[in-house]
C-alpha cells in the first residue's frame, strides 16, 4: 500500500509538462478578463442596437400597416353599415304593393334552385367518384364547365330555344303534337340557375366524398352495409359541412341575380330594389328592399351554420376508402349519357346556338360586334376590369403584408372582414355604395365646396370601382393569402433584422415570392368584373356601356343574333378561371390516387 501511494505521488510531476503544453495553447489568465469584457461590451452595445432597431422598425411598421387593414375593412363594411343606418333613420312613405309577392317568390326560387343544384351536384359527384365508366376521367373536370356560362346568358338562350316560338316547340308541332306553353316562369328560371350553379355543390361534394370517411366507410362495408347504404349512412352525413357551404354559395348567387329573373318574369326582392331605384327613383324604398335582401343573405349564413351543426368531422385512420366500381356496358353508357346530357343542356347547346346566331348575317351592323359602339363597350369593360384587378390585388397584397408583420387579433379579424363583401348581394353593395357617396358628397358640401362631388354621388366609374373593390376583394385576398401561407415567417424576420423597412420588405421580398397568388387573384377579379351586371347597371354614368350591359340590353329586346357575339366573348373569358379549377381538380385526383398506394 505505501508503494502504491508513492507511485501515485511520483506520477503527478510527470503530468506537468503535458499540462504546461496545454496551458501554452490556451490564453493566459490575464487575457481572459479582457476577452470577456470585450464580449460583454459587444453584447451590451452592438448586438442590442441591431435587435432594437429591427424591433422598433417592425413595431412602427406594425402600427401603420395594421391601420391600413382596419381602414380597408371599414371601407368594405361601409355600404352595409350605410344601409343599416338609412333604414334605422328614414322609413319610406310606402313600400311596393308587390312586396309580399316578391318575398314569397324569392323564397320559392331559393328553395327550387337549392334543391336542383343539390340534386345535380351531389348526384354527379357520387357518380364520377363511386363508379368507373367510359369518359369518366374527362367528365370529372368537364362537369365544372357550366361555371363559365353566366345565368343571364343561358337564360335568354333557354327562352329562345324552348319557348313557344322556339325551335323545340315548332319541331314538336311539326310532328303533329299540339303543344304551346311558355317557359318564362319560376320553374324555367330555377332550371336555368340550377344548371349554371350546381358546380359549386359538385366541387365540394366530390372533394368530401374523396377525402372523408375512409376508415368509417371501410368499417360500414365490413359490417355488411351495401354501397348505397354506406353512402347515405356514412359519406353523406360526413359531407354535410361541404354541402352546406356549396348550398350557401348557390343561395348567394340567387340573391345577387336580377337579369335572369327579369327574362323569366320572376319578381324577386333584388329585382324589385333595382326597379324601384332606376324606374321610380324612390331611394328610400330601394334601401328598404336592399335591407331585406341583406336579411335573406344573413338567413343563408345562419342556415349554413345550422346545417353544419356542432359536430366536427375529422379523417382518422387509414383505409382504402371509396373504391370506384366499373359499370357494365349498358349502365356505363347510361352514366356517360347522363353526364353528357347535363353538359349539353348547360354548355354545348347554348354555345352552339350563340355561334349560329353570331354567324347569321344581319342588317343592323351598327349594333353588331364590329361596330364602333361595341368597340367602346369592350374597351370600357377591359379598362374597368384592369383597374378593378389592380385595386383588389394591391389591397390584398397590403393586407397580407400587414399580417406578416405580426398583426394581433383585431387586425386578423379585420382582414377576415374584408372578404365579407363577396357574400353580400350585388343589389346591397350597389345601393350601399350610393349611400356612402351621397354621405361623402354632403360632407364635402358642408365644408364649403359648391356642388360637392358632382356626378360621383349619383353614378360614375369611380363608384363602379369602389363597388367592385368591395365585392371582389374577397377572392383576391384568398388567392394572395394562399401564397403568403407558403412563406416561412423567418423570411420576414430575417429581412427586418437586416435593417430593411416594411415597405422594402414588401417590394423586395413579399411581392416577388407571392407572384403566383397575385396572378391568380388578378385573373379571377378581372373575369368577375367583366361578367358583373347588377353593379354596372346601378352605378354606371350616362352613356357608359360594358359588354355585360350590351348583352343584357339586346337580350331584353329579343335581339338574339346581335347579343350572341358579345355573349360568346364573355363565355370565352369565363373559361379562364374555370381552367384554374380544372387544374385544382386534376391535382386532387392525382393526390387521391397516390394515397391508397402509400397506405
Amino acid at each position: 500500500m505505501p508503494r502504491r501511494r508513492s507511485s501515485a505521488r511520483s506520477s503527478l510531476p510527470r503530468s506537468r509538462p503535458t499540462s504546461s503544453v496545454s496551458r501554452r495553447r490556451l490564453p493566459s489568465r490575464s487575457s481572459t478578463p479582457r476577452a470577456t469584457a470585450a464580449d460583454t461590451l459587444m453584447a451590451q452595445t452592438f448586438v442590442p442596437t441591431i435587435a432594437q432597431r429591427a424591433w422598433r422598425m417592425q413595431a412602427r411598421g406594425r402600427a401603420r400597416w395594421s391601420l391600413v387593414v382596419v381602414v380597408v375593412a371599414l371601407l368594405v363594411a361601409a355600404p352595409v353599415v350605410a344601409i343599416l343606418l338609412e333604414v334605422s333613420t328614414h322609413w319610406p312613405d310606402s313600400l311596393p304593393s308587390q312586396l309580399p309577392h316578391m318575398v314569397a317568390t324569392t323564397l320559392m326560387l331559393m328553395v327550387a334552385v337549392g334543391t336542383g343544384s343539390l340534386a345535380l351536384g351531389v348526384g354527379l359527384a357520387w357518380l364520377v367518384t363511386a363508379y368507373t365508366f367510359p369518359l369518366r376521367n374527362v367528365f370529372v373536370w368537364l362537369l365544372v364547365l357550366p361555371l363559365a356560362m353566366p345565368a343571364y346568358i343561358l337564360g335568354f338562350v333557354f327562352l329562345s330555344t324552348f319557348d313557344a316560338a322556339g325551335p323545340v316547340q315548332q319541331w314538336l308541332r311539326g310532328l303533329g303534337l299540339h303543344v304551346q306553353f311558355s317557359v318564362a316562369s319560376l320553374a324555367g328560371c330555377a332550371i336555368v340557375m340550377s344548371l349554371t350553379l350546381y358546380p359549386y355543390v359538385y366541387l365540394l361534394a366530390r372533394a368530401a366524398f374523396a377525402e372523408q370517411g375512409r376508415a368509417t366507410y371501410d368499417a360500414a362495408r365490413t359490417l355488411g352495409a351495401s354501397r348505397r347504404r354506406a353512402f347515405f349512412a356514412v359519406l353523406l352525413p360526413l359531407a354535410r359541412p361541404s354541402l352546406a357551404a356549396g348550398l350557401a354559395l348557390v343561395m348567394m348567387e340567387v340573391l345577387t341575380d336580377f337579369a335572369t329573373v327579369q327574362y323569366f318574369n320572376v319578381q324577386t326582392v333584388s329585382y324589385g330594389a333595382y326597379i324601384v331605384w332606376k324606374g321610380k327613383y324612390d331611394f328610400a324604398a330601394a334601401t328598404q328592399l336592399a335591407s331585406m335582401v341583406m336579411l335573406f343573405a344573413a338567413a343563408v349564413m345562419v342556415g349554413e351554420r345550422l346545417l353544419r351543426g356542432r359536430a366536427r368531422f375529422t379523417q382518422g385512420g387509414r383505409g382504402t376508402g371509396l373504391q370506384a366500381v366499373r359499370l357494365g356496358p349498358v349502365r356505363g353508357l347510361l352514366a356517360s349519357l347522363l353526364c353528357l346530357g347535363a353538359l349539353a343542356v348547360a354548355v354545348f347547346v347554348p354555345v352552339g346556338r350563340l355561334i349560329g346566331w353570331a354567324l347569321q348575317p344581319t342588317h343592323k351592323t351598327a349594333e353588331g360586334v364590329f361596330s364602333a359602339d361595341f368597340a367602346q363597350a369592350l374597351s370600357n369593360s377591359l379598362v374597368i376590369a384592369v383597374l378593378a384587378a389592380v385595386t383588389c390585388v394591391v389591397l390584398a397584397l397590403l393586407i397580407g403584408h400587414a399580417l406578416r408583420l405580426g398583426g394581433g387579433r383585431i387586425v386578423r379579424a379585420c382582414a377576415q372582414l374584408t372578404t365579407f363583401g363577396y357574400a353580400v348581394p350585388g343589389a346591397v353593395v350597389g345601393i350601399g355604395t350610393l349611400l356612402v357617396l351621397k354621405a361623402l358628397n354632403d360632407g364635402v358640401e358642408a365644408i364649403g365646396v359648391p356642388g360637392g362631388l358632382g356626378l360621383l354621388a349619383t353614378g360614375s366609374v369611380f363608384a363602379i370601382l369602389f363597388a367592385y373593390a368591395v365585392r371582389f376583394l374577397g377572392p383576391a385576398y384568398q388567392a394572395v393569402d394562399a401564397s403568403y401561407a407558403k412563406l416561412s415567417v423567418s423570411i420576414t424576420q430575417g429581412a427586418l433584422s437586416l435593417g430593411a423597412g416594411p415597405m422594402r420588405v414588401l417590394r423586395k421580398v413579399h411581392a416577388p415570392l407571392v407572384r403566383p397568388g397575385i396572378a391568380v387573384a388578378a385573373v379571377l377579379v378581372a373575369i368577375d368584373a367583366i361578367k358583373e351586371l347588377p353593379l354596372v347597371l346601378m352605378l354606371r354614368p350616362v352613356d357608359f356601356t360594358t359588354v355585360s350591359v350590351w348583352v343584357y340590353s339586346l337580350a331584353t329586346e329579343n335581339l338574339w343574333n346581335l347579343a350572341a357575339g358579345p355573349a360568346l366573348i364573355i363565355v370565352a373569358l369565363s373559361v379562364i378561371p374555370v381552367f384554374l379549377l380544372f387544374r385544382q381538380v386534376w391535382s386532387s385526383d392525382r393526390a387521391a390516387r397516390r394515397r391508397p398506394e402509400e397506405a
